[in-house]
């Protein structure tokens, strides 16, 4: 699973989600992408699954690269607890995505196997998603 290494601050208040991608909203590495279609909060296990989706899908060939990294932590407090006495554990880790952002990129494949497998990919998140193809490939 994905998560930060060394973090400065345990724990961070939760964000305002809104807006649309300015930074990663293009396919820079490889031929295809898989952008975002609304705000989320991706966590380490959703990127994690699709991500394997992605690599079984095209047996191995080509290459993936994963644009999005869950370095927002999230707390929860422990079930049948009263509330005060603080803000909960770190429970996990989340992506935060916005509309526009290149989640996965791939390349070395055709694209109707990359479209299956980013296809593949896009039903293990909880977002609406887009294939993208780099400008002069469509």
């Amino acid at each position: 699973m994905l998560s930060p290494k060394r973090i400065k601050h345990r724990k961070k208040h939760r964000t305002v989600l809104g807006g649309t991608a300015l930074r990663g909203n293009k396919v820079s590495f490889g031929d295809y992408g898989l952008a975002a279609g609304e705000n989320f909060r991706i966590t380490n296990r959703q990127i994690e699954a699709a991500r394997i989706a992605m690599t079984r899908h095209i047996k191995r060939g080509g290459k993936v690269w994963i644009r999005i990294f869950p370095d927002y932590p999230y707390t929860k407090k422990p079930a049948e607890t009263r509330q005060g006495k603080g803000k909960g554990n770190v429970e996990g880790w989340v992506a935060i995505v916005k509309p526009g952002t290149i989640m996965f990129e791939m390349a070395g494949v055709t694209v109707d196997l990359a479209k299956e497998a980013m296809r593949l990919a896009a039903s293990k998140l909880p977002i609406k998603t887009k294939f993208i193809a780099r400008r002069g490939l469509e």
